[in-house]
């Protein structure tokens, strides 16, 4: 895997990285990553970015986006992915870390979970790029290309996060889904992947891939 890391980060200078990433390189403040991540989840990241800058032009702490009506965070955020759900998602996860936390996003995996509408992936990716901590998320990209390598082999992606953290040496831990998100994004798709394009083709069992470009 060393290699293949090392063959990823070179590859990822070339692409622009994913936008929660970005975000942590240029400002790592957890709670804007928590909320960002939120608003990620089934979004295209240009459009993540925008409603993220908007979002936290009106606020930026859970007290200052608690003065926000419900309807003015819906029309900061869309065209977001349900932007409805994602805005009272947004409300009720500022109320609990402001009566549970002290206004403070949690650094750990196991408080983070328990935030309605926090699931792994999130909690993984606030504590690894929010806290620079021991989070490793794995989203469809990552599950997919992990197994496609023949590193893993798990049939959901809480299970690869499970393999990857048995098996993963840590020091690769925060960087995986960074490099792995934008490998996916432009080289290693879900469908007819660039494999003629693939900086580790060498290394790669291709499991699954029945046909590529």
């Amino acid at each position: 895997m060393a290699a293949i890391i090392r063959l990823l980060e070179e590859d990822l200078r070339r692409r622009d990285l994913p936008i929660v990433s970005q975000m942590a390189e240029q400002r790592r403040d957890p709670f804007e990553i928590l909320i960002s991540t939120i608003l990620s989840l089934r979004t295209k990241d240009e459009v993540t970015a925008e409603a993220s800058k908007r979002l936290f032009a009106l606020a930026s702490t859970p007290e200052e986006m608690l003065r926000l009506p419900a309807a003015r965070i819906q029309k900061a955020i869309y065209p977001v992915g349900f932007y409805r759900n994602k805005a009272e998602t947004i409300l009720n996860t500022c109320r609990e870390l402001i009566v549970r936390f002290g206004s403070r996003v949690p650094d750990n995996l196991e408080d983070l979970l328990t935030l309605k509408g926090v699931g792994r992936k999130t909690a993984n990716l606030v504590v690894a790029l929010g806290f620079g901590g021991a989070g490793l998320c794995v989203d469809t990209h990552v599950h997919r290309i992990s197994n496609r390598l023949g590193y893993v082999r798990t049939a959901t992606p809480e299970k690869t996060e499970f393999a990857l953290r048995a098996k993963l040496p840590r020091k690769y831990w925060l960087r995986f889904n960074t490099l792995l998100v934008a490998f996916g994004r432009n080289t290693c798709r879900p469908v007819s992947p660039l494999c003629s394009e693939c900086p580790v083709s060498s290394c790669c069992d291709r499991v699954g891939v029945t046909r590529s470009r």
